[in-house]
């Protein structure tokens, strides 16, 4: 009784209906040391149009978030994969939304600033320095249930006064010249930074 317990590897409950990005956090070296590579989005997109981001998208069936983080950044910027010195995966972040995103940290040697029309909008570089003396704004958003109309309230204590409990979402923002660098983006920056710095 209870034999597959002993060989049982325990994973995220849920963790089926993830759906995982991977992203690739772009270095570039210049004269004045190394700089920080980002997109904005392209406007006709549907999701988040006009918004900054690193390369990157969503996990294909089959592939590793490695190969999806590199096969994404070879699709948005025109680069070659030989021209992407990838140095390792970064700390990942899970978000209240069943999504997984998977940094990791890359320099892109020869590249002229190119990239899509299709996905990308304009591309711009901060330098590293910048994140590492500067620390961004911290703002805290409200994470709240709100059950479907058709909820059984009748068969829960308190019914439709039920406490639902509250969660809360941070979310970080930098500023840098006309651009603002937030969410997510902002996020797996501010938490990685410490192993871009070392």
């Amino acid at each position: 009784m209870f034999e597959s317990l002993k060989h049982h590897i325990p994973k995220r409950i849920g963790e089926e209906k993830e759906t995982s990005f991977a992203v690739l956090i772009p270095l570039i070296k210049k004269g004045d040391g190394y700089h920080v590579l980002f997109e904005v989005r392209a406007k006709h997109l549907n999701k988040q149009p006009g918004e900054v981001c690193f390369p990157g998208g969503k996990v294909e069936p089959g592939e590793s978030t490695y190969e999806a983080a590199v096969r994404e950044t070879m699709e948005e910027l025109f680069v070659e994969k030989e021209t992407i010195q990838v140095y390792g995966a970064l700390d990942y972040l899970l978000t209240p939304y069943q999504t997984r995103i998977e940094p990791f940290l890359a320099e892109l040697r020869d590249y002229h600033g190119q990239f899509s029309r299709d996905e990308v909008d304009s591309v711009f570089t901060v330098p590293l320095d910048f994140f590492l003396e500067n620390e961004p704004e911290y703002y805290s958003n409200v994470l709240m249930t709100k059950p479907q109309k058709n909820f059984p309230f009748a068969d829960i204590p308190n019914g439709e006064n039920y406490p639902w409990a509250k969660g809360k979402n941070e979310v970080c923002l930098y500023r840098y010249k006309k651009h603002v660098i937030w969410g997510m983006t902002a996020r797996l920056l501010l938490y990685n930074i410490q192993y871009i710095r070392d």
